[in-house]
C-alpha cells in the first residue's frame, strides 16, 4: 500500500502482513481440529494368534538371451531347440512355475519371439519380462 504525505513527494510502501497471520493461524487451527476427524479407526480388541510361516516362495525359472543370441536357462547355456523340452519338464515338475525372461537389448526382436514361443507352448503361463528402468 502506498501512502504519500503532504510535505514531500516521498512515497511510503509497507506490505501489511496481519490479515496474512490471522488466515494461517485460521488455517492451523482447522487443520488441527480436522485431522483426528480423518481417521476411520473403529477400537476393537482383536484376537490373539499364534505366528505362521508365510508360504515358502519358490524362484522363478530364468530365460536369458545374451548378446550374441545364445539362450540361457538360470545359468546354464541351452540350445534354442531344447529349450520347450526344458521348460516341459520344469513344468512337470512344478505346475506353478514362473518363469522370468530377460533380453539383451541388441537382441534380435524375432529370438525373443522365439524364447516367448516355447514358454506359451510349453503350457507355462506365469510370464515376467525383465527390463531397467
Amino acid at each position: 500500500m502506498a501512502f504519500s504525505t503532504q510535505d514531500s513527494d516521498e512515497v511510503l510502501s509497507e506490505i501489511n502482513v496481519t490479515p496474512l497471520v490471522d488466515v494461517m493461524l485460521v488455517l492451523l487451527v482447522v487443520f488441527i481440529v480436522t485431522a483426528p476427524l480423518l481417521t476411520n479407526a473403529i477400537p476393537i480388541n482383536l484376537p490373539k494368534t499364534e505366528a505362521v510361516a508365510p508360504p515358502e516362495q519358490k524362484d522363478p525359472l530364468v530365460v536369458s538371451i545374451d548378446g550374441d543370441g545364445k539362450f540361457f536357462l538360470n545359468k546354464d547355456e541351452i540350445q534354442t531347440d531344447l529349450l520347450q523340452s526344458n521348460l516341459e519338464a520344469a513344468k512337470a515338475k512344478d505346475s506353478e512355475l514362473r518363469v522370468q525372461l530377460q533380453a539383451d537389448e541388441t537382441v534380435n526382436y524375432g529370438q525373443v519371439a522365439k524364447a516367448m514361443a516355447s514358454i506359451e507352448r510349453a503350457g507355462i503361463t506365469k510370464l515376467a519380462v525383465i527390463t531397467a528402468r
